[in-house]
């Protein structure tokens, strides 16, 4: 079992800035890949950016230039820095994370979700 946690969310004025991280714990070998992904209510989730093991990052366009994602190593925590936000950032953000358990079993695993509220 692999479990991430997401922190970091919370209530900021548009313009501001937030730091999402998400950590894995259990039974885990090694990270292929993690990304971050939004629901805003009514919608379809969505991915934010994403992040290889080799660290080649992508976004969605609404996003680049403003996020950053981030991660140390293969198992530390992937961080994502969202800065200049406006209100159309507010939505439920989730990790996601692929790899190999320590069993060697492939893993596919999601976050429970961290609430990021982007309002004056």
């Amino acid at each position: 079992q692999v479990q991430l946690v997401e922190s970091g969310g919370g209530l900021v004025q548009p313009g501001g800035s937030l730091r999402l991280s998400c950590a894995a714990s259990g039974s885990v070998f090694s990270i292929y890949a993690m990304g971050w992904y939004r629901q805003a209510p009514g919608k379809q989730r969505e991915l934010v950016a994403h992040i290889s093991s080799g660290r080649s990052t992508n976004y969605a366009d609404s996003v680049k230039g403003r996020f950053t994602i981030s991660r140390d190593n293969a198992k530390n925590p992937v961080y994502l820095q969202m800065n200049s936000l406006k209100p159309g950032a507010t939505a439920v953000y989730y990790c996601n994370a692929d790899g190999r358990t320590a069993t060697m079993r492939p893993f596919h695993s999601w976050g429970q979700g961290t609430q990021v509220t982007v309002s004056s």
